[in-house]
């Protein structure tokens, strides 16, 4: 599609989507590890995006030419750190609740934004970024060490943090690395391949496989693999080609708010004053952190 500078109503309308399904995942993922042992149910979900990608490939006859070394060495290192962030986050989520874990994961913008001020030169940290670093730091030290609700688990909240710092390291490898250079369907078959393998080989050292599993966690499994891992993530790619990325990321700050809502009405989680505190100050930090200096 033709690349826009500004956001139409066609791109409100699926960004908008885009943003509830990606909201009502951490609910669905706390669901399904009802049925599946989260890190088990992480690599089924991999499995199967893996297979509904390279079904899509083949359909529309996506060309992707034999990767050379450099691009391989770092699709296997990505391909271990989404292994590794989607570890975190479902074991956050079988530990503590959907609204700490979603105000602590989505705060990668931080630490994508600190690692970028040390190692590209042309994107230091301004007055704003430096605000709004302070501001989201604040709200998830707030989440984490306000324990009067009495819901969630340090170490679940912990496992969330990490999968945070896991997921701006993606991003990072994805944009510095040979990888960059690749389409978004040869960047996602890497991360789906290599965690699909390495997820499933590991989740026997985390317990019982299965959790007498029901048919609704079948479901929620379908709905991961479908509509997130799948078609969810390719859709956001080719949202960010055809409109400018400053209008898609500022859908991005609804998704916590979305997420935590949905965590209450659906999994009736207790949404304490520590949790709307922490997520008031995490997404105004995200916004001032995301926002655009003024030319000179």
């Amino acid at each position: 599609m033709k690349r826009k500078d500004k956001l139409d109503a066609v791109g409100t309308v699926m960004l908008s989507v885009m943003t509830l399904v990606m909201a009502l995942n951490q609910v669905v993922i706390k669901l399904t590890n009802g049925g599946f042992q989260p890190v088990f149910g992480a690599g089924l979900r991999s499995l199967g995006a893996l297979l509904v990608l390279l079904i899509w490939i083949k359909l529309r006859r996506i060309h992707l030419p034999i990767p050379s070394r450099r691009v391989a060495l770092s699709g296997l290192i990505t391909g271990g750190l989404f292994t590794a962030e989607f570890i975190c986050l479902f074991w956050a989520l079988d530990l503590t609740t959907v609204a700490r874990a979603t105000i602590i994961f989505y705060t990668m913008p931080v630490f994508l934004t600190l690692a970028v001020h040390f190692l590209l030169p042309s994107e230091r940290l301004t007055v704003a970024k430096i605000l709004g670093l302070l501001l989201a730091l604040g709200g998830v030290i707030w989440v984490l060490f306000d324990r009067s609700s009495g819901t969630g688990s340090l170490l679940g909240d912990l496992a969330a943090l990490a999968g945070a710092i896991l997921w701006g390291s993606i991003l990072l490898m994805v944009r510095l690395s040979p990888l960059s250079g690749e389409k978004a369907e040869a960047q996602l078959l890497w991360q789906l391949a290599v965690s699909a393998g390495m997820l499933l080989v590991l989740s026997p050292l985390f317990g019982p496989l299965l959790r007498q599993p029901e048919l609704v966690h079948y479901l929620g499994l379908l709905y991961q693999i479908l509509a997130v891992a799948s078609f969810g993530f390719l859709a956001w790619f080719a949202l960010v080609k055809i409109y400018p990325a400053t209008s898609v990321a500022s859908f991005g700050f609804l998704t916590p708010i979305c997420s935590v809502a949905f965590g209450w009405i659906i999994l009736k989680e207790q949404v304490g004053f520590e949790v709307i505190g922490g997520l008031t100050l995490v997404v105004i930090g995200l916004i001032l952190v995301n926002r655009k200096p003024k030319a000179g």
